[in-house]
C-alpha cells in the first residue's frame, strides 16, 4: 500500500470515530436531561398560612404515575394528618388533609416515579398560625352575686321616733330636773303656809 493509500485510510477512521464519540457523550447525557423535578407546591416550601388547607399540591416536571405515588403530611411530633391516598392526574398529585389537625408546624413527604420511570423524593415544611385563645372569664364577674333591690340583712332597720336612745345634745334631762325642782318648791311653800295658819289658829 502506497504512502497515500495509508494516509487516506486514517483520515477515514478519523472520520469515523468523532461521530461515535460524540453520540456516547449525548447518550450519557440523556438521563441527566430527562431528570424529573418538583416544579411547584401548595403550600409553598416555608409558607406561613393563617389556617390549615384542604389539600397538598405538588406538580412535576413530568407525569407521573398513580401506583408508585407516595405523599405524607405530618405534625412537628410526627402525626399523620393526610386524609386517604394521593391522587395522581399527569404532572399534578394531590393529597387531602384532615379538617381540624393539631399542630403549628407541618412537613411534607414524597416519593413518586414519573411514567418514564424517573424516581422523585423530597421534603419541605410549612407552618400555620396558632388560632388565639379566647379569654378566661374572670372568676370574680362569676361569683358576684346580682345586686338585689331589698335592703342587706345587715343594715340597721329604721328606728321609731321615741323608741330608741336619746341623742347626746337632747335637753330631757334638764327639763326633768327643773319640774322637779318646781315641784319640790312648791311642796315646800304648801308646808310653810300650813304651819303659819296653826301657829295664828286659823
Amino acid at each position: 500500500m502506497s504512502f497515500s493509500h495509508r494516509r487516506a485510510a486514517l483520515s477515514a477512521a478519523r472520520l469515523l470515530v468523532v461521530p461515535a464519540a460524540l453520540a456516547a457523550v449525548a447518550v450519557a447525557a440523556a438521563p441527566a436531561a430527562a431528570h424529573t423535578d418538583l416544579e411547584a407546591s401548595s403550600p409553598a416550601a416555608d409558607a406561613a398560612l393563617a389556617g390549615l388547607p384542604p389539600r397538598i399540591t405538588l406538580t412535576f416536571s413530568d407525569p407521573m404515575t398513580q401506583k408508585y405515588a407516595k405523599v405524607a403530611v405530618t405534625t412537628a411530633d410526627g402525626k399523620s394528618v393526610a386524609e386517604g391516598a394521593p391522587e395522581v392526574a399527569g404532572k399534578t398529585v394531590t393529597l387531602a388533609v384532615k379538617d381540624s389537625a393539631p399542630g403549628t408546624r407541618y412537613t411534607v413527604g414524597y416519593r413518586v416515579v414519573s411514567a418514564d420511570g424517573h424516581p422523585v423524593s423530597g421534603s419541605y415544611d410549612f407552618t400555620v398560625k396558632a388560632a388565639a385563645s379566647a379569654p378566661a372569664p374572670s372568676p370574680d364577674a362569676e361569683d358576684e352575686p346580682a345586686e338585689d333591690a331589698e335592703p342587706s340583712p345587715s343594715s340597721s332597720p329604721a328606728v321609731a321616733g321615741g323608741s330608741g336612745p336619746e341623742p347626746a345634745g337632747s335637753n330631757v334631762p334638764v327639763v326633768v330636773g327643773a319640774v322637779a325642782a318646781g315641784a319640790a318648791l312648791l311642796a315646800g311653800g304648801v308646808v310653810l303656809a300650813r304651819r303659819r295658819r296653826a301657829r295664828h289658829g286659823v
